[in-house]
């Protein structure tokens, strides 16, 4: 059993330098949000994505930190495998592992024609989560020193979307309540060896799935705000270092909403 070492001060407690990360979804959006906050912050960061994560990688070294790119489709374990195969290539150990990698829904649940839209989005949101704990926790476990599990989440797996103004995300929805409940599960059969699983539960964030919103879309949302604004990528990449940190130590099973008060009010 690997007791988790509480902080004696407070220098160094929201340090992750020199932490190996892997990101998936890291070559855009929110998932390079988090790659840039590890980046800048000191950690090395491999990105898995099914995109050309070149780019992402070389801005990543640019920080002055080790990152490169892997291709992976996390809905295929076959895939997975291969990647962390190549991650573990490059990386001796994962420190940490951060579940992005996600898309949208946007059709009614009856109306998905034999419910395509439903498996996809299953497979890459939840199924795909699955398939990176279970490649890399075992790994994390033999290691010995513990590590950090933090899978993007969304208040979508909390709260039922307007469905009169035809947000219908059912399957989005379910991945991602799916991914908060895994969360606890993970958190309690892992603490033992000293690795610890949360999630981020994002509200309005700008990133790939907002990207064609028209602006008068954004302008209703963000005025129900408390904070009046959508979120932006680095913000929840900051959530995600500071729970990878020694400070957090002490922090399991939590699903933590990010999402500028939209739970208070709605």
């Amino acid at each position: 059993m690997i007791k988790t070492t509480p902080i004696k001060s407070m220098e160094g407690a929201f340090s992750v330098a020199g932490k190996n990360v892997v990101v998936t979804g890291g070559a855009t959006g929110i998932g390079y949000g988090i790659a840039t906050a590890f980046a800048q912050s000191a950690a090395h960061v491999a990105i898995l994505d099914i995109r050309d994560g070149r780019e992402a990688a070389a801005d990543m070294r640019g920080y002055g930190v080790r990152s490169e790119a892997f291709e992976c489709d996390i809905s295929d374990i076959e895939s997975v495998k291969t990647a962390v195969d190549a991650v573990y290539g490059f990386f001796d150990r994962v420190d940490v592992l951060v579940n992005n990698a996600g898309v949208g829904a946007t059709t009614e649940f009856l109306a998905d024609e034999e419910m395509g839209e439903w498996r996809r989005v299953i497979g890459i949101n939840l199924q795909g989560a699955a398939n990176m704990i279970h490649t890399i926790a075992p790994k994390m476990k033999a290691a010995g020193l513990g590590g950090e599990i933090i899978s993007i989440s969304s208040v979508g797996g909390q709260r039922i979307l307007n469905l009169q103004n035809g947000h219908h995300t059912p399957s989005y929805s379910v991945a991602k309540a799916g991914i908060d409940h895994f969360t606890r599960y993970l958190a309690a059969d892992l603490g033992a060896f000293g690795i610890r699983v949360n999630a981020i539960a994002p509200g309005p964030t700008h990133s790939n799935l907002d990207a064609e919103l028209p602006p008068a879309a954004i302008a209703s949302v963000e005025k129900d705000l408390p904070t009046h604004r959508f979120g932006e990528p680095i913000e929840i990449g900051a959530l995600c270092v500071f729970l990878s940190s020694p400070a957090a130590r002490q922090i399991t099973g939590c699903i933590y909403a990010h999402d500028g008060g939209q739970l208070c009010v709605s």
